[in-house]
């Protein structure tokens, strides 16, 4: 046999939110919206000509970054969109993290940070959250390659002021800063307008949470015109067809209907509160979530224990088996009866 397999690239995976397929579920596990697209989505869906699909799209997704520059009143040049936020951030690690220096993001956040580093072979150092899982400024204060962080964060939906990202961004001029909005429609200030301050600012977000569309995979980024044009070269130099005609054309019209949009994301924002009321009868703790999930722990039964029981009565929630977190569920906020079934649920569970 030969020594084939000394040289593959080999790597620990992304694990991947469970997908379950039962009618009669309430899924809370990975983070979707409860509500439907945009009807502006579902009358642009039903006008798209299938002779199209024939053809290549836009390699620059003219449409869709057009609409989104239109909304957020930044240049075109400004934006870069990709399948999914994931891929527009997996770029950016590809594009800006090369300096042979270690990148910083926090120990308890996105899993996928690690996982493109070591697949991109990129030195990285997970900063330890304080006890209460915020982030301090002055941690990232240090010699660096890199920094990214969520904003909320994922899975604690913790937030990270302004004034704070600002003082991040500002003492480390000499490296990218990326911060990964990708629940900041749920409450949380956008980091957007340091873009015009800080040419070193990247600011991710995505059309999975806030506007119904993970299963359509559009993401998108703003930064200053430069830095957003390196992204662009290693784009088009790993895959000029990035975004597909119908993702173009759907998310083109979910950004259109900002009305529908904040109606949802109000819905989301008031079914959190009152879902943490309500754990809070029970026995849980948290903390003040700005995102579409609560991340908490209950007083006295275990986190693994409440999990497997939900899942019993086919509700799934996200149970993360690692260190200083093994005692937390991630919940996503549902519609408000999905909620208040999984309050009957937990009632039962941990009691009252």
């Amino acid at each position: 046999m030969g020594n084939w397999e000394n040289n593959i690239r080999k790597v620990i995976p992304y694990t991947p939110g469970e997908q379950p397929d039962q009618p009669d579920m309430i899924k809370l596990n990975t983070n979707e919206n409860p509500y439907p697209p945009s009807p502006m989505v579902d009358k642009a869906m039903r006008e798209l000509d299938p002779d199209t699909m024939r053809l290549y799209p836009d390699p620059t997704a003219g449409e869709l970054v057009n609409a989104i520059a239109g909304y957020y009143n930044v240049k075109p040049e400004q934006v870069f969109v990709g399948v999914g936020s994931d891929d527009v951030l997996a770029m950016a690690f590809l594009t800006y993290f090369n300096s042979g220096k270690p990148i910083l993001f926090p120990d308890i956040t996105y899993s996928f940070y690690d996982v493109w580093a070591d697949t991109f072979r990129i030195p990285y150092r997970q900063i330890p959250l304080k006890e209460d899982f915020s982030i301090d400024p002055e941690d990232y204060k240090t010699e660096n390659g890199g920094i990214i962080f969520p904003n909320p964060n994922a899975p604690t939906g913790e937030t990270v002021p302004v004034e704070a990202i600002e003082d991040i961004v500002r003492s480390n001029p000499d490296v990218v800063v990326i911060i990964d909005e990708a629940y900041v429609d749920f409450g949380t200030e956008s980091a957007l307008p340091l873009i015009e301050k800080y040419d070193n600012l990247l600011v991710v977000q995505t059309f999975s949470k806030s506007r119904s569309m993970a299963g359509m995979r559009v993401g998108f980024c703003f930064g200053n015109e430069k830095l957003i044009s390196f992204l662009s070269d290693v784009k088009y130099s790993f895959n000029s067809y990035t975004m597909n005609r119908t993702s173009i054309k759907m998310g083109a019209a979910a950004i259109k209907d900002d009305a529908y949009f904040r109606k949802t994301c109000r819905q989301i924002i008031e079914t959190r509160e009152w879902t943490k009321k309500e754990l809070a009868k029970l026995g849980f703790v948290f903390g003040d979530s700005k995102a579409n999930f609560v991340f908490a722990k209950h007083s006295s039964a275990a986190a693994s224990e409440i999990f497997a029981e939900l899942r019993k009565k086919h509700i799934y929630v996200r149970y993360f088996n690692k260190p200083r977190i093994d005692n937390y569920l991630r919940i996503t906020i549902g519609t408000q009866e999905e909620m208040m079934r999984l309050m009957e649920a937990l009632r039962e569970i941990v009691g009252t």
